[in-house]
């Protein structure tokens, strides 16, 4: 199996073809997501003028299909003032702002003023709003920002969306209101505000510390998903955090519980300080700053991460870009045999012929199973990701120290460990998506996904089967 051409770039055969990478430029967390008029929009942490994390300001990348995706111009640029962090993007249908004149719609971001250090004085983050009346073409800052400032240096990260019914029987703004979830970083709590048009806010309710706390919390979301087997919402709460990640570094765990428009509670909160007994959206090691589109046509809940590891993202091996987002992934909420819910995710792929590095297999996993899983090139050489399976300690794991450039930070080489699936008693599935530099691994049906970052010589486009073991 080969892959297609590779798309153009410094290192072409390293720049993924279904991951959405900067032009030639530093990205990290995805900011703004939303859906308006037919067309997905993709904001990004971006470095206009380099490949590493500086100049932050808000890149732009949009798509109909989710899987491929068109550069913009950059939509919100740092100034001598102030970078802009992330934070999340609504469409302001009802005018609630308003910031749209007559026969507008405005797209309205709210992201961090991470201002910057003056006479040697850290900078002040707070909120602010930019907006768009011309479907996200063109941006500009509102006049009266920040829209939420409480003076402290390490307040960031806002995501917002509306609550209640979005329109009244007069066609004017429903019964509901606006709420951001931001984080107070370095105190480990997710912070709750309301508003009844954007431009002003209320402090309603705090979450947290709880559960991971080995770094600062960061990006965090909250949006209600409906229970598969019960046909019952309940709220997830999504929280990143740097370092403390199950695998190392960066990471993003999540609580599921209930929420009133207010305030959040989590139906389960352990006391364990191991990072096995919480909650996590991925386990490998490059999966960060998870956040939701907002807007989504149906119902869906459409999620996207940044495929990397603060420990070493500025120094992966790629020119003149580096980063890349994950796939979008559609979530859904199931209730496991053990009575926990848990988070499902589904890879949206490109089709086939985009992308045919995606291998689906069903692997024995019970007492006495021991399965390997490697990656290599066509060459079937040295290079190599191995995936194992074992029904002893009923865990997958993924090694990436032989996968081709690993020298290039003390952190990288890896050997990275998942559990399996409650209920995966005798057989689990694995769905691999290879792709040049990113693999994502779905275990028991996006119940336990791994996300790795590699840099072989040449791309990953075999998968062959190794049986260590077997109880038979």
């Amino acid at each position: 199996m080969t892959f297609p051409p590779p798309s153009t770039g410094t290192v072409p055969s390293l720049r993924p073809v279904a991951h959405f990478t900067a032009r030639d430029t530093w990205l990290n967390d995805p900011n703004g997501l939303l859906f308006h008029d037919g067309t997905y929009h993709l904001f990004f942490q971006n470095n206009p003028q380099g490949s590493t994390w500086g100049e932050i300001s808000w890149g732009h990348a949009t798509s109909t299909d989710l899987v491929t995706w068109q550069e913009q111009d950059v939509a919100i640029w740092a100034t001598d003032d102030e970078m802009a962090f992330s934070g999340s993007a609504v469409v302001d249908s009802q005018n609630t702002s308003g910031l749209a004149g007559p026969g507008e719609t405005a797209l309205v971001a709210v992201y961090t003023s991470a201002a910057r250090p003056r006479a040697g004085a850290p900078g002040i983050q707070s909120q602010s709003l930019a907006y768009s009346v011309d479907s996200g073409a063109t941006w500009t800052r509102y006049a009266g920002n920040p829209v939420l400032d409480i003076g402290s240096t390490e307040f960031r990260d806002p995501k917002v969306f509306w609550f209640g019914a979005e329109a009244g029987a007069d066609g004017g703004p429903g019964e509901g209101h606006w709420v951001m979830v931001a984080v107070e970083a370095v105190d480990r709590r997710v912070v709750l505000y309301t508003s009844p048009d954007l431009l002003s806010w209320t402090y309603a309710s705090a979450f947290g510390p709880a559960h991971a706390t080995g770094g600062v919390w960061e990006c965090p979301d909250l949006f209600p998903l409906v229970v598969q087997e019960t046909g019952e919402t309940r709220w997830v709460l999504v929280v990143s955090l740097n370092p403390g990640g199950i695998a190392g570094g960066s990471g993003s765990q999540y609580f599921v519980g209930d929420f009133d428009g207010a305030t959040f509670v989590a139906e389960r909160l352990s006391t364990s300080t191991e990072p096995a007994d919480h909650d996590w959206l991925d386990y490998g090691r490059d999966y960060y700053a998870a956040v939701s589109f907002n807007h989504v046509p149906d119902g869906r809940r459409l999620m996207v991460g940044w495929a990397s590891n603060w420990e070493y993202a500025n120094e992966t091996p790629t020119a003149p870009w580096r980063s890349a987002m994950s796939l979008v992934r559609e979530v859904d909420l199931v209730l496991g045999a053990d009575g926990r819910h848990r988070v499902r995710q589904h890879p949206v792929l490109p089709p086939a012929e985009v992308l045919p590095g995606v291998f689906e297999l069903s692997v024995p996993c019970g007492a006495g199973d021991r399965t390997a899983l490697v990656l290599t090139g066509d060459d079937g050489g040295s290079e190599r990701l191995v995936l194992t399976v074992d029904g002893d300690e009923r865990s997958i794991t993924c090694d990436r120290t032989q996968s081709g450039a690993v020298d290039f930070h003390p952190a990288f080489p890896s050997v990275d460990w998942a559990p399996l699936p409650v209920g995966a008693d005798d057989v689990v599935d694995v769905v691999v998506v290879v792709d040049a530099t990113v693999v994502e691994v779905y275990v028991g049906g996006g119940l336990v996904p791994l996300t790795e970052q590699v840099f072989p010589s040449s791309p990953f486009t075999r998968l062959d089967r190794e049986v260590l073991s077997t109880a038979g």
